[in-house]
């Protein structure tokens, strides 16, 4: 009996094989999907070159694949030395395209990288986690890897000597007072709102604000206000800065201007972006202060000399108002007759007595 059983093991072991051998041959992996050209995967860079230290470029990675996809996708943002690399949206863009009268769905996904120096830089393969169904061996889990991508940063020319840059299509920078800045006294607070906006960067990667120092002007920042947004694929950075001042003596104070270096992406090139110099004056009464010339005028009158000046105009104007209503009016043309031929008789006076040659007409004068 043990004899049959041994015999016919390797029959039963061949027909258990040959059962199993279906459901193996049934599973699939993404690898092999892959390679059967069921599903793809690639990469690619916006804008590809001339891209400028700071500068956002956009990676573009697209998942097809003429099955469907059951679960959502993950990727995993590898670590470069020198590149911000971002996932700001955390869903894809899904559209379907015809391939050779077949469908395939397409998902679309967006990274931004941001090269912090310049050089060459390698991207690595992205990992991305997703699960499909296949026509025979349903759902299909597994990791898919993008393909590399190598790329160069510069610094333009124009950007040698600067110490910090925006390259972004549109930059601001602006600035408000909460009060006027004259007439103010001694313990009065000043608050400055700073604002700095961008679009295709990071809130972060906006300027920050150094405050100087300013004898009897004592200033207090406040943690920055950063705030970033997207819009139909257009990133929008804002970083507003809140300064409080408050007057500690009495003069006059600049804040002083200050210059921001902003790399226009769309024209590739340089652009200054500027906060003006502001004035505030302290006065100790809260008016505006008086230059010294001025001061020194009102010390040296004397109010005694100031009433009698007063009195003496106002009896002038008296005089004058009393001549024109009471005395009577002259008619024009007597004052301007004798006037007429008192100039003609100054300009016969101012003729020579002598004619300008001796006996006219006779050579003896010649």
């Amino acid at each position: 009996m043990s004899g049959m059983i041994l015999k016919e093991w390797p029959v039963s072991a061949a027909l258990l094989v040959f059962f199993l051998l279906p459901n193996w041959s049934w599973s699939a992996s993404l690898a092999q999907l892959q390679s059967e050209k069921h599903i793809e995967i690639s990469a690619q860079l916006i804008p590809f070159t001339d891209i400028v230290v700071g500068q956002r470029a956009e990676l573009i990675i697209n998942i097809a694949t003429d099955r469907w996809f059951t679960g959502g996708t993950r990727l995993e943002i590898p670590e470069v030395d020198g590149l911000v690399i971002i996932q700001t949206n955390n869903f894809a863009s899904n559209s379907s395209e015809n391939r050779k009268g077949q469908n395939w769905v397409v998902q679309r996904w967006s990274l931004d990288v941001f090269p912090q120096r310049s050089g060459t830089f390698t991207i690595p393969p992205i990992d991305a986690r997703l699960s499909i169904n296949d026509e025979t061996a349903g759902d299909v889990k597994g990791t898919l890897r993008s393909p590399s991508l190598k790329f160069q940063s510069s610094v333009p020319e124009a950007l040698s000597k600067a110490q910090h840059w925006v390259a972004s299509p549109d930059y601001k920078v602006s600035q408000s007072f909460d009060r006027e800045l004259t007439g103010l006294k001694t313990g009065d607070a000043i608050e400055r709102t700073i604002v700095f906006e961008a679009t295709d960067v990071m809130a972060m990667m906006l300027p920050g604000w150094q405050q100087e120092a300013m004898p009897g002007l004592a200033a207090y920042p406040q943690p920055p206000s950063l705030t970033n947004s997207t819009n139909r694929g257009s990133m929008n950075a804002k970083r507003t800065e809140h300064i409080t001042y408050i007057v500690e003596e009495t003069g006059q104070y600049q804040l002083p201007a200050r210059d921001y270096y902003w790399w226009d992406t769309r024209k590739g090139e340089l652009q200054i972006r500027f906060l003006p110099a502001v004035d505030i004056s302290v006065g100790e009464t809260g008016e505006m202060n008086i230059n010294e010339d001025q001061r020194r005028m009102l010390a040296d009158v004397n109010p005694r000399k100031l009433l009698i000046y007063s009195a003496l105009l106002a009896v002038l104007i008296g005089l004058c108002w009393f001549i024109y209503k009471h005395l009577p009016r002259v008619p024009l043309a007597r004052i301007i007759g004798p006037i007429k031929r008192g100039w003609q008789l100054l300009n016969r006076m101012r003729k020579p007595a002598l004619p300008a040659t001796l006996n006219p007409g006779s050579s003896a004068g010649e």
